[in-house]
């Protein structure tokens, strides 16, 4: 369905007799040969039937459009590969005409875009290419400051980003990015727009500049993508334009202002035809490591001191067709990884950090289950794998399947770790199992299944095992999930299930969710991730949020307010939130945010808050006045600024906390500071929450740059230092030099050495 909903059925069926016409003048060879058997049509002419707009465009037109905005475009096959070296001077682009006419999201939904973008897409037997030509009416405003590959400030500055949906099922499909100074980011989107930015595809692109803007050239191999079978192919398209000087969004198939940045959600796309891929090959990648290191680790017994140390090993990566791929490891070392971020917890709940190692993060949205978030638990959480009680864990080998069947999604992993001495981790088996139905025509239904053969907290093997669905209507504004799913181990006398219900409506001037989760008090999934057991969560939360056109300086007000109530499954109060919020965006891209906050806690036991202060049981009523200050992505000092006070448990906090700042001295060099200060005078105790850190980044080239990660924690009572360099020296192929230290500033010797480890490790990717 496009953003401007479905036609007539009359003039539905005139646009498909329309395509199917064009299709003989475009196609007749590949049409013929198309055929299947009982004379019904073969998968090229089923796709095109299936597109809901203009018919598509006859050579030598590209893009066609219809009296509603929406567009049909068509992929131009050249015969020699242009180079990708942002310039621009071939004879396609003077033969070929260029697809234009982008259409403005924000801030003045419907209109032309202010400045003038020029796209084609073209193919060869090996790759597809995508190009662009920005113009700019003031290139010395062009603002982009992150070079390095699959950062998310990639974003953040001018840029281009296209999506492909290779299936053409509105669901699945690619994210690709780039910059006018050459960074990129690339994402792979399952379950219609949720995108997982970890995915790593080899392909090529360079930027240039000319006197009326930048320019952009891509190379994207067919092997790199999934599509279906057969030559004749038709995929979805779009492309989105940001100029941050005037905070201005536009894309090539228009996209409605409630939409914004998200306008290149599969279900959006517009439909290209012409394409022809290659016959199916082999997909084979090869990947051997090999690391040095030398090694210093006071709590190794016995300990270590300046041990040198070297090792290797593989991995493989085989496509079964066009929609599996199986992944094997052997040995497998993640030195590479950068450290984890410091958080501050002022809480009686665990924190989550996200995983970072490659191996686990592509196509980890297979696995995503139950819709997620805030308190609702993770059945499968991958740093369970390789990691415990803070120290690494040996992965010996495993194995993973994941891709498409017909319509359903399916996942297979199988993972074998060592022993760990200071741990006490035992040689363990992980198996998960996750497979999706696609139902109706942007939902789905699945099954998740995950074991571990030995269990961190008794002895024989720990499963879960639950099933999901989740539900989109409304152009994905409306959405209703849900699960149930149940453990086993063998000390578990409780309840070990749990399920929630979730139903959320995301529109641009009204939003609302409603949700209710229960955890049992022994749901104890050990693959998975839980912040909170024994509790039933009530939540509902409402939003206004109107836009003022009238207004030059003021671009959107919002208005929220939400309840989350919980309880323990005995029935017993333990947490009731009140938020009430305040919202404005301004023109320019700042925001401001004034929150007001009561809760009520309850403590079943007394809670080491910090060291030496305990908070005896009880009930706790307090409250809270925060305001948050964003700054636009325009800008050359960029962050977010928090400012907190009010009372908390017995006493009062005061705090102040930066994240996401960013001071971008020149496009190669550049901050981003982090600082969070917790003041907390309690009647227990007095007491003060002081983290810093800074991530320097200075970036050679875009496929070159190294990074340092500082960081003091007060009540960690620690400073930690992670240098990175990495050089991707050809598609694929990396070299890394790792230096990571941790001291302890409590120690009798300040700061005493905890650890360190200086590490290189080579590796090359082979494709047949």
């Amino acid at each position: 369905m496009s953003s401007q909903g479905s036609p007539p059925q009359s003039g539905r069926l005139f646009r498909r007799s329309a395509a199917l016409a064009a299709v003989g003048l475009l196609l007749p060879a590949a049409a013929a040969a198309q055929q299947a058997p009982g004379g019904r049509a073969g998968l090229g002419i089923d796709l095109l039937a299936t597109i809901d707009g203009p018919p598509p465009p006859v050579a030598p037109d590209v893009i066609a459009r219809d009296a509603e905005g929406r567009i049909t475009m068509r992929a131009v096959r050249v015969d020699q590969p242009p180079r990708i070296d942002g310039q621009l001077d071939e004879a396609v682009y003077a033969t070929v005409p260029p697809m234009s006419d982008f259409v403005q999201t924000e801030p003045a939904e419907g209109a032309p875009a202010s400045e003038k973008t020029e796209v084609w897409l073209l193919f060869d037997d090996e790759n597809v290419y995508v190009m662009a030509r920005c113009w700019e009416s003031r290139p010395d405003r062009v603002r982009s400051s992150e070079m390095r590959r699959d950062n998310l400030n990639v974003g953040l500055g001018d840029n281009l980003a296209w999506g492909l949906d290779t299936f053409f099922d509105r669901r699945t499909g690619y994210f690709f990015e780039a910059n006018p100074i050459g960074g990129r980011l690339d994402g792979q989107s399952t379950n219609e727009g949720q995108t997982n930015f970890d995915w790593n595809p080899v392909w090529d692109v360079a930027v240039g500049r000319f006197e009326g803007g930048w320019t952009v050239e891509t190379s994207m191999p067919f092997k790199s993508l999934r599509y279906r079978p057969g030559p004749v192919q038709v995929w979805g398209f779009n492309m989105r334009r940001t100029n941050v000087w005037k905070n201005e969004f536009s894309y090539l198939s228009p996209i409605a202002a409630g939409v914004g940045r998200l306008g290149l959600r599969p279900a959006l796309m517009a439909p290209v035809v012409g394409l022809e891929a290659p016959p199916a090959a082999r997909n084979i990648e090869v990947k051997p490591y090999v690391v040095a290191d030398l090694k210093t680790d006071i709590a190794q017994l016995p300990p270590l001191r300046n041990d040198p140390g070297g090792d290797g090993g593989i991995d493989v990566k085989y496509g079964l067709g066009r929609n599996l791929t199986v992944d094997f490891t052997a040995n497998t070392d993640f030195a590479q990884v950068e450290a984890d971020e410091l958080q501050v917890n002022l809480t009686r709940f665990s924190l989550f950090f996200p995983e970072k190692r490659e191996f686990f993060l592509e196509n980890r949205r297979t696995f995503e289950f139950g819709g997620g978030g805030g308190d609702t638990p993770i059945l499968f959480y991958s740093r369970r794998i390789g990691l415990q009680g803070g120290r690494e864990v040996p992965l010996t080998a495993g194995g993973r399947m994941t891709g498409r069947v017909g319509g359903y999604d399916l996942g297979l992993v199988h993972i074998r770790t060592g022993a760990e001495a200071v741990s006490g981790a035992r040689p363990t088996g992980f198996s998960v199992a996750r497979l999706k139905r696609d139902v109706l025509r942007q939902s789905s239904v699945g099954v998740l299944f995950a074991e571990r053969s030995v269990g961190l907290n008794a002895p024989g093997r720990n499963g879960t095992f639950g099933a999901d669905g989740a539900f989109s209507f409304l152009e994905n504004r409306l959405a209703i999930d849900a699960y149930w799913a149940r453990t086993w181990s063998h000390a578990a006398p409780g309840d070990e299930s749990s399920y929630r219900g979730r139903v959320d409506y995301n529109g641009d001037r009204y939003g609302m969710t409603l949700e209710h989760l229960l955890v049992g008090d022994d749901f104890n999934p050990e693959v998975g991730f839980v912040r909170r057991r024994d509790m039933r969560k009530s939540a509902a939360r409402f939003r206004f949020s109107p836009r003022l056109p009238g207004v030059d300086a003021i671009r959107k007000l919002s208005w929220s307010g939400s309840v989350d109530y919980f309880e323990n499954t005995a029935g017993r109060p333990e947490t009731r939130e009140q938020d009430a919020e305040f919202g404005i965006e301004l023109e320019n891209g700042d925001r401001f945010l004034f929150i007001y906050t009561r809760i009520f806690e309850y403590l079943p036991e007394p809670f080491d808050i910090a060291p030496g202060v305990v908070l005896p049981p009880g009930g706790y009523d307090f409250e809270a006045v925060r305001a948050r200050f964003t700054f636009g992505q325009q800008r050359a000092v960029s962050g977010s600024v928090l400012v907190e006070h009010g009372t908390f448990y017995s006493g009062r906090q005061t705090g102040v906390t930066v994240t996401r700042g960013r001071l971008a001295f020149t496009p190669r060099f550049a901050l981003e500071p982090a600082y969070s200060i917790n003041v907390v005078d309690l009647a227990e105790g007095q007491f003060v929450a002081n983290l810093a850190g800074s991530r320097v980044i200075y970036s050679l080239s875009p496929r070159m740059f190294t990074s340092a990660l500082l960081q003091y924690d007060t009540l960690g009572h620690g400073t930690s230092v992670n240098v990175r360099l990495r050089w991707e020296y050809q598609p694929g192929s990396e070299l890394f030099v790792v230096y990571n230290e941790q001291r302890d500033t409590f120690r009798r010797r300040f700061p005493e050495l905890e650890n360190r480890a200086l590490i290189v490790k080579f590796n090359r990717l082979f494709r047949f």
